[in-house]
């Protein structure tokens, strides 16, 4: 009898749902909206007068897969280093703008790619509105309406009391009436807040009311743990139901971090192609095997692979076997051995001592002969 494979057969991918119908803005090479991909920010946290440092750490989120970095402008030294920094960044650069209007006018000039503005701290903001808008037009500029939780137009506190959804999402809408006042239409929009659900809900009643990108963001969502959380909350809620553009995952950890978590978030959408993806179990009295060593040291062998693999770390014969089966690559362990898997087969059987570096060599190959075919797709990794 020959035996049948037991890989499951190819699923095409489906977006997790139907984006909404936006306006598309060009933030330099980066297309924002209109049905253009989810795109990933972050911002830098050096001094922005310190050139060197600056570009270093764009070269470092870059590589980290950033797509969008902005950099703060509150200083006359800042204003100055932005067309250096601009004209050398490997990526589009946001100057981020609050309280001097004259510094949007600096960063227009400077060439940098967009510019965000704070309407409720810039002083007297809606009376320069519509020079703004002039020296936009004619640079080409996109402008994004940042607006904040803690730095809401007094006029709207007054009028709210707090920062609900409805104040935030009036501000932006306000200050985007203005601009297009002058026919200036080339925006997009956050709404930020600390609180999940009232970001959440700021966001689904301006997406309602406008067609302009939005630009996602918790802001102040805290440590790297506690603004992981947050922030894959309120971006999954708005993803799931098509809404947002471009995403900026803010914690207070170096800003690669940033990246990192809002790529992963993309990947596990389904709205970025999934690169490597390790699956693994939570580990129970049943695993044979210390699974989270084992998860650890297979991520660690592999980090930095680009070709899509989902790779199956299992630790006992209840779940490991089909989760390795579903696996590109995976193994399933028990009683001092695993049972290597490639796409659903079972190609050897290995001593524990040698489970992570015959994973790892099982990897590359099927790496190696996927970049030689050119094959794409989204496979992965998991660990259990």
């Amino acid at each position: 009898m020959t035996a049948i494979p037991l890989g499951l057969p190819e699923v095409p991918v489906r977006p997790i749902a139907e984006r909404r119908v936006s306006q598309r803005i060009q933030v330099g090479p980066v297309a924002v909206g209109g049905g253009a991909p989810v795109s990933v920010q972050s911002m830098t946290t050096t001094r922005t007068s310190d050139i060197g440092a600056t570009l270093q750490q764009i070269a470092e989120l870059t590589a980290a897969g950033c797509q969008i970095v902005r950099v703060a402008c509150p200083t006359q030294d800042d204003a100055d280093a932005l067309p250096v920094i601009a004209r050398k960044s490997q990526i589009p650069v946001i100057a981020d703008i609050h309280f001097q209007p004259k510094y949007v006018f600096a960063a227009i000039e400077a060439g940098c790619a967009a510019v965000r503005v704070n309407p409720g701290n810039i002083k007297q903001f809606d009376d320069k509105v519509k020079e703004i808008a002039k020296a936009a037009k004619d640079h080409g500029t996109p402008i994004r309406i940042g607006v904040n939780a803690g730095s809401l137009d007094r006029r709207l506190l007054q009028k709210y009391g707090r920062a609900t959804p409805e104040a935030l999402a009036e501000s932006a809408l306000w200050e985007a009436s203005l601009f297009e006042e002058h026919d200036f239409r080339d925006i997009k929009i956050s709404v930020k807040h600390n609180d999940p659900v009232v970001m959440v809900e700021a966001y689904r009643q301006l997406a309602a009311r406008c067609d302009y990108p939005l630009h996602l963001g918790v802001t102040e969502a805290g440590p790297a743990f506690q603004g992981t959380i947050k922030s894959a909350v309120a971006f999954g809620a708005l993803l799931s139901r098509g809404i947002g553009d471009t995403i900026r995952v803010s914690l207070s950890a170096p800003p690669v971090e940033e990246i990192k978590v809002g790529i992963q978030i993309l990947q596990s959408l389904g709205l970025r192609e999934r690169r490597l993806e390790i699956v693994s179990c939570p580990s129970c009295g049943r695993a044979q095997v210390d699974v989270y060593k084992l998860a650890e040291e297979v991520t660690a062998g592999l980090e930095g692979m680009e070709v899509p693999l989902r790779v199956a770390v299992m630790g006992c014969v209840v779940n490991g076997p089909g989760e390795a089966r579903e696996a590109d690559l995976g193994v399933a362990s028990g009683n001092g051995k695993g049972q290597i898997f490639v796409r659903g087969e079972v190609v050897r059987t290995v001593p524990e001592s040698k489970i992570v570096e015959t994973l790892i060599e099982e990897a590359m190959r099927i790496a190696e002969q996927r970049e030689k075919d050119g094959a794409s797709g989204a496979p992965s990794v998991t660990v259990s």
